[in-house]
């Protein structure tokens, strides 16, 4: 195999494997998108309804179905239809059409009366996020109405949105420092530094996890912060798939606090150059640690734990989210739990070694030169599943460029090229690391009689702190031979000053103890601080792998960004089924007419020029022109007009016309709910008995 001959030796000769790397991942992706594949998507989009959207339907319907893209959740109150005035016209609750996921459909009462409905509604999508959307349809012929689109669909509030983005957040953050510290820990080196990098991500993870579940229901529902602690939503979120995912979230959580504790307190060691946390990477046991044995069944039952662990956390995310919908989700979901976890390893990891760095911490260029090659297993996961996933999401050139997601995803993929740049900075520092001997502080030893009561007999210490209170018994003793029968009254208040200036001394001595306990850590932790800075090699290492680590922030925020995003293809096939319901633009041409009238009376010959623009179903502007015999502009005390699909029959559908200026009437949004050929007649009054109706015929498309 020539590849993997050449790969082995670009590592032996310290080609920098990012780079090539980064070709291929260009090269893959170039060729991902070209192939294309078959239809997927994720966001439910709103692909077809019953009545059309826009229709106008000669009688009252039954009921009204939606189609969508994917699976939906539905809710009592995920389909609301409105009459003119605004109250609701819907009978029961919202139900799935003849079973299938995909449809949501509701009864309407008997007997509405005629005129323009507003449909509004709003689901949850199969990949957990809210959508919501509004449609018209007018029974018998078009009317004003009180509510507008735009008002009847669901809104998210704004500081629910904004709280919910936060802890999404916050959980690929806890997520990712969690994994990528834990795994840190047990592969590189072991630390304070770093078991506070796993400490906080596992807090940001259980608080987030709480925050959305307790947000989801208002988020979902369009409700405000004072429903947040609503137990009917809450319970509501529970039964769904997304609720479930984030309730799974916390009890695996409760399962990696335990791992915390063992894998920082009972397997743990210091970095003092006898461990295998040492960066030695020997293995051994050291003396009063545990056996040798025993600390090998440890580290198994913690790689095993660890994994079972970490798949889990990272597969609530693939089970709720956009893996979990569209195209091969079998597929995608072990694809998700395997680029979560390579994010993690790699973002996470770059945290722990960033603390370890900071902290003045001594770190051996082994467990630096060993995560380096962890980071590029890692990178390499990343650029396998992320291939996949673009594909999966986008699809094609077009939607790679014209979609938000495509561009959200230019985004990332050009910060994860300056992740990797950087990236190779550090490994060249890595190769300037050299480990510097390790200092043993010199052995205090004690005076002979230091801190020691000296032994009966023995000569009384020189004068001082330490001998003040032999001193003071002394002087009792003399008093006491002095005053003879009060000797031992005296004695005994000899014995209590002495006792009282012991207590005395003592407090004094720890209060000063612990001054110069706090003072000589930090003249330990400047001088460590030192150390550090002067270190040129681990110093550049440091900046490097602190630019990785803000490069990586926005990393987070931008996959933030992503997950709540419509995928290209979700956005792309709702443009075709958009398209599929009306004709193509393009296609469309505005429809002029020109009828000749003659009303009878003075003056009722002229001209009238219709145009229906853009002649096609939905919304059309309606002008209409009328000029004498001489082409001047003219004036009427009346004109109507109307359109009748006589195959159907659908209408007269009465334009609202408005008078512009002299000569020019206009109607604007006059909806034609289907093609075919329509009847259009024109009616012209030119005086209160002179009258004339005149019928042409419009092809609408």
């Amino acid at each position: 195999m020539r590849t993997r001959t050449a790969v082995r030796r670009a590592v032996r000769r310290g080609v920098p494997l990012p780079g090539a790397l980064l070709v291929a991942f260009l090269a893959a992706l170039l060729g991902t998108l070209t192939l294309g594949a078959g239809t997927a998507s994720a966001h439910a989009a709103l692909t077809a309804t019953d009545p059309a959207d826009g229709s106008v339907v000669p009688s009252a319907p039954a009921r009204v179905t939606l189609t969508f893209s994917e699976g939906v959740l539905l809710s009592p109150d995920s389909v609301r239809v409105l009459d003119p005035r605004g109250e609701r016209v819907d009978a029961g609750r919202p139900q799935h059409d003849g079973g299938r996921s995909g449809t949501a459909t509701v009864a309407l009462r008997a007997g509405i009366a005629d005129g323009t409905y507003t449909v509004a509604w709003q689901a949850v999508s199969a990949d957990s996020h809210p959508v919501a959307g509004a449609f018209t349809f007018s029974v018998g012929a078009p009317s004003k109405t009180t509510v507008t689109v735009d008002s009847a669909a669901t809104r998210t509030d704004p500081a629910v949105a904004a709280f919910y983005a936060i802890g999404r957040y916050a959980a690929y953050a806890g997520f990712v420092l969690l994994v990528g510290g834990c795994v840190f820990a047990g592969v590189c080196r072991s630390s304070r530094a770093v078991q506070r990098v796993a400490v906080g991500g596992w807090i940001a993870l259980f608080v987030s996890t709480v925050a959305l579940l307790l947000l989801r229901g208002a988020f979902t529902s369009g409700k405000g912060m004072g429903s947040v602690l609503d137990l009917s939503l809450l319970g509501g979120v529970l039964s769904t798939k997304p609720g479930a995912a984030l309730l799974s979230r916390l009890l695996l959580l409760s399962a990696a606090a335990v791992f915390l504790a063992v894998l920082f307190g009972t397997y743990a060691q210091e970095d003092d150059g006898r461990g295998r946390s040492g960066d030695g990477g020997g293995g051994g046991a050291t003396a009063g640690g545990p056996t040798l044995g025993r600390r090998r069944d440890i580290a198994w039952g913690l790689g095993v734990g660890g994994m079972l662990v970490a798949g889990g956390l990272a597969a609530t995310w693939a089970l709720a989210e956009h893996a979990s919908a569209g195209l091969q989700p079998w597929l995608a979901m072990p694809v998700d739990v395997a680029h979560l976890l390579g994010v993690a390893v790699w973002l996470g990891g770059l945290a722990a070694l960033l603390a370890t760095l900071w902290s003045g911490e001594r770190i051996r260029r082994t467990a630096v030169e060993r995560f380096s090659r962890m980071a590029f297993v890692a990178v390499c996961v990343l650029v396998a599943t992320g291939l996949y996933q673009s594909w999966r999401q986008v699809g094609s050139w077009d939607a790679l460029t014209g979609t938000e997601y495509g561009r959200w995803l230019l985004v990332k993929a050009g910060l994860v090229v300056a992740m990797v740049g950087v990236a190779f900075l550090s490994r060249r520092w890595t190769g300037r690391l050299v480990d510097a001997p390790e200092s043993r502080r010199p052995t205090v030893r004690k005076k002979p009689g230091a801190g020691a009561k000296p032994a009966r007999g023995a000569a009384k210490p020189p004068s001082g702190a330490g001998a003040a209170p032999a001193s003071g018994a002394d002087d009792a003793e003399t008093v006491s031979g002095a005053k003879g029968a009060k000797g031992a009254q005296g004695s005994t208040a000899g014995s209590a000053d002495a006792a009282h200036a012991a207590d005395a001394v003592n407090a004094v001595d720890s209060v000063r103890a612990a001054q110069l306990a706090r003072q000589r850590a930090a003249r330990e932790k400047a001088a460590g601080r030192r150390v550090r800075d002067a270190d040129t090699g681990r110093t550049g290492l440091r900046r490097s792998v602190l630019a990785e680590a803000g490069v990586a922030v926005v990393v987070l925020a931008v996959t933030t960004a992503l997950t709540g995003t419509q995928p290209g293809r979700a956005e792309t096939e709702q443009r075709r089924a958009t398209a599929g319901r009306t004709a193509a633009p393009s296609a469309a041409r505005p429809a002029d007419v020109r009828i000749a009238y003659d009303t009878g009376g003075t003056g009722g010959r002229g001209t009238a020029r219709v145009t229906v623009d853009p002649a096609r179903t939905g919304a059309n502007t309606l002008t209409v022109t009328l000029t004498d015999p001489s082409g001047r502009p003219v004036d009427v005390p009346e004109l109507t007009l109307s359109m009748t699909e006589k195959e159907k029959q659908i209408g007269p559908l009465r334009a609202a016309l408005e008078r512009q200026s002299a000569g020019l009437w206009k109607a604007k949004d006059f909806r034609l709910p289907m093609a075919g050929d329509w009847q259009l007649s024109l009616t012209v009054r030119t005086s209160d008995i002179d009258q004339v109706t005149e019928i042409e015929n419009v092809k609408i498309i």
